[in-house]
């Protein structure tokens, strides 16, 4: 509960200097009552950041601040490992803890409706048993990613006697999962570009408001709160369905439409409609260019001799259904109502953001290794050397009378016709699919074909098998 206190503790302090700075103070009675309405509006504000709606003056605010999930989650990792034993027994009752703990604030604070008492065990669970889970697995002792997998790969076999999820699916998800955190990175970046773009509207914001210094660090802090689901919707717009900050509103790479927004100074970072052009258009490529490094990352941890069809699948899969899924999660907690009238959407559509994100991720990882395999396995060398014999055929009707080797291929005319005398075959030209069986009879290379020439035609360049050295 350590995150509670830092988002708690703001408020109070702030409350207690405005109090202070008033000309009259406010009786004891009055003072303790305001004291605990600060303390209930900051508990409802961190029950948000756990997905439990805010409900105040019958205005629903349900957008969570995801700064503050990711401040929950990194008090309840750091306690997990630095304190927690590594096991599965410890990690329940980690989780069960928090579960409870959430569930208490939330009757505590009176801000939440019956029906989200629900919400806030969930969110308990959720981040409660993720943050102990990675804080266990980061422990000395703890079994690593690659144990953890043979483990649940062993107990499936046991268990169903199948093995549910192949090495090659594994392989796909961690790519995937490279390409979600090269994506949210650039967005993190792109984000930045925003701010410095925007600063001189947030700064006027600011200058609007006079906060004082312990309002302006009030401030910061909210938005800081705000900062990662800025960051989601930076991830929506490079992959070009954009997001809505109000009904009406739409912020995409090829065009914005605004609208009245509230005061606030993170808000002035959002890109306006000179950041919709020509170059912006293009922006989807970056998330393709995601998937092409999940690709080469993939394959490079293939043997691309022992590589199937199947495997290539698998491994797409993989890819395919990292950002996918976790793009859809992030988005849906990303999104929500930011206060009533027009506020009521704020956020990007979870389905489509995440299924075009995916879809672009698969294109480039489809590219990298379809390509690698069909190289691999000779497809390409193939449908290469198709084309030169075919050009061979064409030089040859013109060539060969005077003795000249069509398209300069020597070693490979003489394999072919066996005698550097008897002209060249210009039979079918071998299947792209499958190589075909040596030509029986060939002989060797004539003695005009030197070392050299020899070099210049490697093995997989010969698909008639018929060069021999």
């Amino acid at each position: 509960m350590l995150s509670l206190a830092v988002v708690v503790l703001p408020a109070v302090v702030a409350y207690l200097v405005g109090t202070a700075a008033q000309a009259a103070p406010a009786d004891g009675a009055t003072d303790a009552v305001q004291v605990r309405s600060a303390v209930e509006i900051a508990a409802g504000l961190w029950l948000l950041g756990h997905g439990v709606p805010l409900t105040a003056d019958g205005v629903t605010v349900s957008l969570a601040p995801l700064g503050i999930a990711v401040l929950a989650l990194f008090t309840v990792y750091a306690s997990a490992k630095r304190f927690a034993v590594t096991t599965l027994r410890c990690w329940s009752a980690g989780t069960v803890t928090y579960a409870v703990g959430t569930t208490g604030v939330a009757l505590l604070a009176g801000s939440a409706p019956g029906w989200s008492l629900a919400l806030a065990a969930v969110g308990g669970v959720v981040l409660g048993g993720l943050g102990t889970g990675v804080g266990l697995l980061a422990r000395p002792d703890a079994p690593g990613a690659g144990a953890l997998g043979e483990r649940a790969e062993a107990f499936a076999l046991r268990r169903t006697g199948r093995d549910l999820v192949p090495a090659t699916l594994r392989l796909g998800l961690r790519a995937g999962t490279l390409a979600t955190a090269l994506l949210v990175g650039s967005s993190a970046l792109l984000v930045v570009a925003w701010a410095v773009a925007g600063r001189a509207t947030s700064s006027d914001i600011i200058t609007a408001l006079e906060p004082g210094w312990t309002g302006g660090i009030v401030f910061a802090v909210a938005q800081l709160a705000l900062l990662p689901n800025l960051v989601l919707w930076a991830a929506s717009w490079l992959a070009g369905t954009g997001f809505a900050v109000g009904e009406g509103t739409s912020f995409t790479p090829f065009g914005t439409i605004s609208g009245p927004l509230p005061a606030i100074p993170l808000l002035g970072a959002l890109p306006g409609e000179d950041w919709a052009n020509g170059v912006s258009a293009w922006t989807p490529v970056l998330v393709v260019a995601c998937g092409v490094a999940a690709g080469l990352f993939a394959w490079r941890r293939l043997e691309p001799e022992l590589v199937r069809w199947t495997d290539v699948a698998w491994v797409l899969a993989g890819v395919l259904l990292t950002p996918g899924v976790l793009m859809l999660a992030g988005q849906w907690v990303a999104a929500g109502a930011g206060g009533p009238g027009r506020l009521s959407e704020v956020g990007a559509n979870p389905p489509a953001s995440a299924g075009l994100i995916a879809g672009e991720v698969l294109a480039g990882a489809l590219a990298v290794l379809v390509g690698a395999k069909a190289d691999a396995s000779g497809a390409l060398a193939r449908v290469r050397d198709r084309a030169e014999d075919a050009r061979d055929g064409v030089g040859g009707l013109f060539g060969a009378a005077d003795g000249a080797e069509p398209g300069g291929h020597g070693p490979r005319s003489a394999g072919l016709g066996g005698d550097a005398g008897q002209a060249p075959d210009l039979g079918q030209a071998p299947d792209p699919v499958q190589a075909p069986d040596p030509v029986p009879g060939a002989g060797e290379p004539p003695e005009s074909a030197t070392p050299a020439e020899d070099e210049s035609s490697p093995a997989t360049s010969d698909p008639g098998g018929t060069h021999s050295d």
